[in-house]
């Protein structure tokens, strides 16, 4: 999957498979988690946050199922 660098003070860049909903969240610990049944305005709005890993944390994080790569 294709993922995008952000700035972020924990999070190295981010990714998104439309056609499955996955996002893929590498970390800058290099650990990659995908998280499944993402809707694509959610990854919208997380790539437009100010704060990736807020937004991570309040709109993600326990929310939808995820899986350490």
């Amino acid at each position: 999957m294709q993922r995008t660098r952000v700035k972020s003070s924990n999070i190295a860049s981010i990714g998104y498979n439309s056609s499955t909903n996955t996002l893929e969240i590498e970390f800058l610990n290099k650990s990659i988690y995908h998280y499944f049944r993402v809707p694509t305005h959610i990854y919208n709005s997380l790539m437009s946050a100010a704060s990736h890993g807020k937004y991570l944390a309040a709109h993600i994080k326990g929310r939808y199922s995820y899986k350490k790569v």
